[in-house]
């Protein structure tokens, strides 16, 4: 197994294992703020969701996305980052209908500060951008995470 793809299914299984432990209480947070359990540290979980359709056909094959990810995600956030395969759906609200397209699903854990807030928004909008999208889905919480 190449030396990236490791590292890659590594961090999934860690942050899938650290998902986990926090899902089932195992680490103590409070509604106003995280009380992490050391080695753990708070943190800001971020999930992105880009949709590869352009004009209602796949408009961002595998090689525009990697590249992308390459040019603009890792540099942004070089310690570390899951990328996954998805389905999306959302509905437009002129026409009540369901689209559904493939897309890609991004998660960070990264330090919550200006720094990550701005490097995500920058992701956002390049995507946007380059792809001609209407909006990249963003979520983000406070976790606490070690890795």
């Amino acid at each position: 197994m190449p030396r990236r793809l490791r590292l890659e299914v590594r961090s999934h299984r860690v942050f899938a294992a650290a998902s986990l432990l926090l899902a089932a209480g195992i680490f103590p947070a409070t509604a106003q703020g995280l009380t992490c359990a050391p080695p753990q540290q708070g943190m800001l979980e971020v999930e992105l969701m880009f949709g590869r359709n352009i004009g209602g056909r796949l408009g961002v094959g595998e090689i525009a996305w990697t590249r992308f990810l390459a040019r603009e995600v890792t540099p942004r956030f070089p310690a570390g980052l899951t990328a996954l395969d998805a389905s999306g759906q959302w509905r437009v609200r002129e026409h009540s209908r369901v689209v559904r397209e493939p897309s890609k699903l991004v998660i960070i854990v990264t330090a919550d500060d200006a720094a990550s807030r701005e490097g995500i928004a920058a992701i956002v909008a390049a995507y946007r951008q380059r792809f001609h999208q209407q909006s990249v889905g963003v979520v983000t919480r406070p976790v606490c995470a070690a890795f």
